[in-house]
């Protein structure tokens, strides 16, 4: 009766034992017990303007005529003569086409940048413009292990790795934190970059502040593949049957 119960105890601790490794949850946890951690930011902070990019144009002068004229609103028709109803679009050559003033070079520039020539532009024809340049399609999506999967537009051009994470409900229990990937496209080319979240020196990736369009997928550890997995969804019924087995042989060998 003994072997029964050492055999029946050593399926359950076989079956209840987990084969998944022991995962780091905090973020930054290499981070020193001091009070404070003060870091330069280093990592370029402001959008760029790129290609296909759409962008809001408002120009203000001394003159309604020319007001109505800048505006984005009407005559908006870029190089390809293709119209945009609610702003600019950036063309393959990096160029908006506004009228009067015709192609306007803005590629690479931050938004700062890219109003700073555009009133250099402008005062060639009206007095004095004031320029004002925002984003359109500043968007990120955050997809995989977290609680809220979505895309999110970023009325602030400005957003970090970390917020973008905060927007989506956080990483679930299984999101690898070690392994978080930042899927980005400029100019035709695709770049793929993982992030360990556990490691403080993803504050100073050039990665950390995101860009328009930006995609962040957090990778599931491998405990939630094994947990959904066939097998596993499986063995309470195993467990139960070598339960009833155990208790069905005891009671047999007692008589």
């Amino acid at each position: 009766m003994n072997r029964f119960y050492i055999f029946y105890s050593f399926c359950l601790i076989l079956l209840s034992s987990s084969c998944a490794p022991r995962r780091n949850l905090v973020y930054f946890s290499d981070l020193s017990n001091k009070t404070g951690n003060d870091q330069l930011i280093i990592a370029d902070t402001e959008p760029k303007i790129q290609t296909n990019d759409l962008l809001s144009v408002t120009i203000n002068t001394l003159s309604s005529e020319s007001n109505i004229l800048f505006s984005s609103n009407t005559n908006n028709i870029n190089k390809s003569g293709y119209f945009e109803k609610d702003g600019y679009r950036v063309d393959k050559e990096g160029n908006i086409n506004l009228p009067v003033a015709g192609l306007i070079p803005l590629k690479g520039l931050t938004l700062e940048q890219a109003q700073q020539r555009m009133v250099k532009t402008l005062s060639n024809y009206v007095k004095n413009p004031i320029v004002n340049i925002q984003f359109q399609n500043f968007r990120i999506t955050v997809i995989g292990e977290v609680n809220n999967p979505a895309t999110f537009n970023i009325p602030n051009e400005q957003i970090n790795l970390l917020e973008a994470l905060g927007m989506a409900g956080d990483l679930t229990v299984y999101g690898k934190r070690e392994n978080v990937l930042v899927i980005r496209e400029i100019d035709g080319k695709r770049t793929i970059v993982r992030m360990n979240l556990n490691n403080r020196d993803v504050l100073n990736s050039p990665y950390f502040y995101l860009k328009q369009n930006d995609v962040i997928y957090v990778e599931p550890d491998k405990s939630k593949s094994i947990e959904y997995s066939p097998n596993n969804r499986l063995m309470p019924l195993v467990v139960a049957t070598i339960s009833a087995i155990a208790v069905l042989s005891t009671a047999l060998l007692s008589n």
